[in-house]
């Protein structure tokens, strides 16, 4: 059975079929209360490192370059635990990565999902 991982913006409503919902941001969605957020998961630790995020600033002309620095900076030890969970949670179940980004297919939580899904 191929894995359902999904992704997109916390502000939005919940679905039966989200599955697990896990925040992928390292700070907290502006405006969200935590009890409104309906969570399984906080993350912060599988986010892109605060350097990386500001040099990023969400341009989309830059996305091809941070995937590449964000897959890189998954393989370090300041991620690797929390991606090595969020594979854990993956493989077992329905998955919503979430994220306050506006452009969310141009976020580290699109990036999560396609890695995600091309691991065994």
């Amino acid at each position: 059975m191929a894995k359902q991982i999904t992704y997109h913006r916390v502000y939005e409503e919940t679905s039966p079929t989200d599955g697990k919902r896990i925040l992928v941001d390292r700070v907290w969605p502006r405006g969200m209360r935590k009890e409104d957020a309906h969570l399984d998961e906080w993350l912060r630790d599988v986010a892109p490192s605060t350097e990386l995020r500001r040099w990023y600033g969400h341009e989309p002309s830059r996305f091809t370059e941070f995937r590449r620095r964000y897959l890189s900076e998954l393989k370090d030890a300041g991620h690797r635990q929390a991606a090595e969970h969020l594979q854990d949670l993956a493989a077992h179940d329905g998955l919503t990565l979430l994220t306050a980004t506006k452009d969310v297919d141009h976020s580290q939580a699109a990036v999560l999902a396609e890695w995600l899904a091309k691991k065994p």
